[in-house]
């Protein structure tokens, strides 16, 4: 009940605040899984390498009407009904779904806008891998900040780009936690002090891995065929799985353990201060490797076993599973980090609120 109760503070009094405040997170799951045992039958590995070395319990896929967008509408409508909101109230709408949707060439903003009854939005789409859902968030923030007309803006989209995937290629095993699933996230400027604020957040980005990990059929330099179809394609393909591994192993930690560092500190906090790290799904030695470079102990983090890689959506994993615990007392510092092919890697400092459970997870 208290997402309603909120929602309707926000109304009596929406100059009481101007901070730009996270009100509401809807997450999408697919029922259908795919276990530990499965994939690795899929991959030809022993199960023991998916559970204790990838760090994969189980992980949700796609059932038959779990298109990308329309897994991204659902939690849109989940984040909405959460805070108790009109979707009228809705200014924009950022789509940071994956560009692997229902149609290839589409504008999945409009979809979702259209489908929630934000009619009185405009909406766009935005892509960053990985990192979709922070830049997203930060672009949100500026557009608030810079345009008193923007006061309440929607976020979602959905993933499964682990139908892209071909599990017998070792070049991507790495990717072989990619899950399915939609996230949605709903800033808004004048909420009031019962929601998390959102800080600084940092991005980096690398274009020198531009084109290590692609799809390479189905593009301009590569149309199409039958002939591809026939052979399995289009798949992410990496051309030099070695050589992209050498050179990332060199930075990838150290950028991720970069932005974190930058966004705290601009948002006037440590790392030390830091009270729940969320990040991404990786295998479990990065994992702890990026808590330990932190010092921050592993009981501030969870780790997505049971989830997988949801892409950008990992972040809205872990703020799904804070408000179930309602792990977060006021003042309390979170910050969510994720990295994504291209290479990009980013971070996002939270300040938590007076509530501790700030959406409706009854909905």
């Amino acid at each position: 009940m208290m997402g309603k109760q909120a929602g309707n503070e926000r109304k009596a009094n929406p100059a009481a605040d101007e901070a730009i405040r996270l009100i509401s997170v809807g997450l999408y799951v697919p029922r259908d899984t795919m276990s530990s045992l499965e994939i690795a039958a899929a991959a030809g590995i022993p199960q023991h390498i998916v559970e204790t070395k990838l760090g994969i319990i189980q992980k949700p896929v796609p059932g038959p009407d779990d298109g990308t967008c329309a897994m991204g509408i659902h939690a849109a409508r989940q984040a909405i009904e959460r805070c108790g909101m009109d979707p009228m109230e809705i200014d924009l709408v950022i789509y940071i779904g994956e560009e692997y949707k229902e149609y290839p060439v589409w504008t999945a903003s409009l979809k979702l806008q259209e489908e929630i009854g934000a009619k009185r939005a405009y909406g766009y789409d935005m892509a960053l891998r990985c990192c979709t859902a922070i830049a997203g968030v930060k672009t949100a923030k500026a557009m608030m900040l810079g345009d008193p007309s923007i006061r309440t803006v929607l976020l979602a989209g959905g993933y499964r780009n682990g139908d892209l995937i071909d599990p017998l290629d070792p070049g991507t095993r790495f990717m072989i936690n990619l899950a399915a699933g939609g996230g949605a996230l709903i800033l808004q400027r004048g909420a009031g002090p019962a929601y998390p604020e959102v800080m600084e957040s940092a991005l980096m980005t690398d274009g020198s891995f531009s084109e290590d990990v692609i799809v390479c059929a189905g593009g301009t330099k590569q149309p199409l065929t039958a002939e591809l179809i026939a052979a399995g394609e289009p798949k992410f393909r990496v051309a030099d799985p070695e050589g992209m591994k050498q050179r990332l192993d060199q930075l990838s930690m150290q950028r991720f353990v970069q932005v974190v560092t930058d966004s705290v500190q601009a948002s006037g906090s440590t790392v030390s201060e830091i009270d729940y790290m969320g990040l991404l799904h990786m295998k479990r030695s990065a994992h702890r490797y990026v808590l330990d470079t932190l010092g921050i102990p592993e009981e501030r983090a969870i780790y997505l076993e049971e989830y997988g890689h949801m892409g950008q959506f990992d972040p809205v994993i872990h703020l799904e599973l804070l408000g179930r615990e309602s792990r977060m007392a006021p003042g309390q510092v979170t910050v969510l980090a994720a990295a994504g092919i291209g290479y990009a890697w980013g971070a996002l400092t939270l300040k938590w609120g007076e509530s501790s459970c700030p959406w409706n997870l009854n909905q």
